[in-house]
């Protein structure tokens, strides 16, 4: 059985039980959008889960470092990641809630069991960063050489500024005048 399978003991079936549990989770890669994280490690979790008379209430914490490349630059990157576990599973003998989104919550298995990994890895895909960044003033490539501008610097940027100044200058219906001597 895998370490993110809890088979929930006899005593959370009583109103106001609670038990802890731990464990570790290897999601290997985790994939946020267009970013790939790379886990070389196991994920620990702990979760403590409470009986609130209707449905078993997960609540606790996933911690772990992964690797990704930086948004700007492309070098890699480790980002250290926490995140919140929560979930809800109504029991079977409960009445559905009537004001019951579809995505809210979920009925406890027939197998009184709870997989950890689908709530742990909402919880880690929550506390990426949107946009992974090496650090907060990254430089980036070169849009036209694509040397890395944290590491060296190119001539391409003013380069550039030239050439739109002098395309500017090309299309602007007064640059004739720029030349004209009106000292006389």
């Amino acid at each position: 059985m895998s370490d993110s399978i809890i088979e929930i003991p006899r005593e959370l079936f009583a109103i106001a039980g609670s038990s802890s549990f731990e464990g570790r989770l290897d999601p290997q890669t985790i994939d946020a959008g267009p970013d790939s994280y790379v886990f070389d490690e196991p994920l620990a979790w702990q979760v403590d889960i409470s009986n609130t008379g209707d449905a078993l209430l997960v609540d606790g914490r996933v911690e772990g470092r992964g690797r990704t490349r930086c948004a700007r630059c492309l070098d890699d990157m480790s980002i250290e990641v926490k995140g919140h576990v929560e979930g809800y599973f109504v029991l079977p003998e409960a009445d559905e809630p009537e004001d019951r989104d579809d995505d809210e919550f979920e009925r406890l298995p027939d197998s009184n069991t709870i997989d950890v990994e689908p709530l742990c890895r909402a919880a880690v895909l929550v506390e990426m960063p949107l946009v992974p960044l090496c650090r907060e003033d990254c430089k980036g490539l070169c849009p036209d050489c694509g040397i890395n501008l944290n590491e060296e610097t190119c001539g391409c940027a003013a380069k550039r500024a030239a050439e739109l100044a002098e395309e500017e200058d090309r299309l602007n219906p007064f640059a004739a005048l720029k030349g004209l001597d009106l000292e006389d």
